[in-house]
């Protein structure tokens, strides 16, 4: 990596998800998915400092988690090997987005929870300060409890924390407005009902009526994840309509086989990354 002497300046407030987007006959954005310790944090740093000289819009961090049952097997193994290795608790984690994001001049963190995991000890507004002081970007909390829906919204709110919402496509129609409602991040529109890693049976442009109809409740972005693996998949979800596609199992997989062959797990990621980039 170049070295700097100083870091880049990065703006104040909440920072925008996948500006590109925006502007006319833009580029669908990307979201990549990877587990807190898989690779190593001394790795990950680099890998993220690469991931933002790339221009990838957005990294979804999780503080990795046993046995998720959304998950297939490939992220569930990540999980793992994060959890064996040790040092990617909620803390670990926090410190590390505290340590990298001030290097960051493009690319977002938003920041994956479990409750039961990570959060269900703690006081969740103490909690949710801790994560918006971190510089996370965004917050997605896994299997929350409905009951403190609420207070979740309320808390990030307070902090200045945006939140990422989900909602399935086979979602009925009022909870997938409720989510789009609720987003202020973005939305996370997940496209086939199962274990991540599977795909639509139609295809991911086929969502188009499901995104239109998302459109009316929120003016938060809406990214599509779930079967999102190549370049071609993600240019299907922009012509979804779509702002962004998560690429979730397809990545993990590319830093599972860089570390399994020994590889520079930092550059073997960046082909993985223009491999999939949106022209």
């Amino acid at each position: 990596m170049p070295e700097t002497t100083t870091p880049p300046t990065v703006a104040t407030g909440p920072a925008p998800f996948f500006p590109g987007r925006r502007t006319p006959g833009g580029a669908p954005g990307l979201a990549l998915f990877l587990n807190a310790g898989d690779p190593p944090l001394p790795v990950l740093r680099d890998l993220v400092l690469m991931l933002d000289e790339e221009g990838v819009d957005c990294l979804e961090l999780a503080v990795p988690f046993p046995d998720s049952v959304t998950d297939g097997p490939v992220i569930r193994r990540s999980a793992r090997r994060a959890l064996e290795r040790g040092g990617a608790a909620l803390d670990d984690v926090l410190a590390f987005v505290a340590d990298v994001r001030p290097h960051l001049n493009h690319t977002r963190i938003a920041l994956l929870t479990d409750w039961r995991y990570s959060l269900g000890d703690r006081d969740l507004g103490a909690a949710t300060r801790e994560i918006a002081a971190s510089g996370a970007d965004g917050l997605l909390v896994h299997a929350l409890p409905p009951r403190l829906r609420a207070e979740h919204l309320e808390t990030a709110a307070a902090a200045g924390l945006p939140v990422v919402t989900t909602c399935y496509t086979q979602s009925p129609s009022a909870t997938r407005a409720q989510a789009a409602a609720a987003a202020s991040a973005y939305l996370y529109l997940v496209a086939h009902y199962g274990r991540s890693g599977t795909a639509p049976a139609t295809g991911h442009a086929a969502l188009a009526e499901t995104v239109t109809a998302l459109r009316e409740h929120t003016a938060a972005p809406i990214a599509v994840g779930f079967g999102v693996s190549t370049r071609q998949d993600v240019e299907a979800v922009g012509a979804s309509g779509a702002d962004a596609a998560i690429i979730g199992s397809a990545a993990v997989a590319a830093v599972e086989r860089a570390q399994q062959d020994g590889l520079d797990v930092p550059e073997a990621f960046r082909e993985f990354v223009r491999s999939v980039l949106p022209a």
